[in-house]
């Protein structure tokens, strides 16, 4: 079972995520809910991402209830920040920034998504130790 700590860890990345649908869905650019805020973009697609986002807001919300969904939650975290970093450092990223226009950014983002990473990791374990 889950702590309630590991709960709510859980819940804030599904309520992160439920923001990051919205603001994709009305293509509102910000930092933190975009993670390329400032690149070129096609509203259609910001659409098809929103409805994308809502697996892993049930999966963020499943995994805070059910200690046998978490492992799967982590898992597909960490294959979004590999996944973040191959796009920061790829060639079609770099074809869309502006000359002089840094992936600075885009690395905070993801930095800041790898240690909610290793907070639910560091949890996970705790969690497992206490059972």
């Amino acid at each position: 079972m889950n702590s309630q700590l590991t709960k709510y860890a859980f819940l804030s990345g599904a309520t992160y995520f439920f923001f990051m649908a919205t603001a994709h869905f009305f293509s509102i650019k910000v930092p933190i809910l975009f993670v390329y805020y400032d690149t070129p973009f096609y509203a259609y697609q910001d659409k098809i991402i929103s409805f994308s986002v809502f697996a892993y807001i049930a999966l963020f919300y499943s995994a805070s209830q059910h200690r046998s969904v978490a492992l799967n939650a982590i898992v597909v975290l960490v294959i979004t920040v590999v996944g973040l970093s191959f796009i920061n450092v790829s060639n079609d990223l770099a074809s869309v920034l502006k000359e002089g226009q840094t992936t600075f950014p885009y690395w905070l983002q993801v930095g800041a998504i790898t240690l909610y990473l290793l907070a639910l990791i560091f949890l996970y374990i705790k969690d497992g130790k206490n059972t």
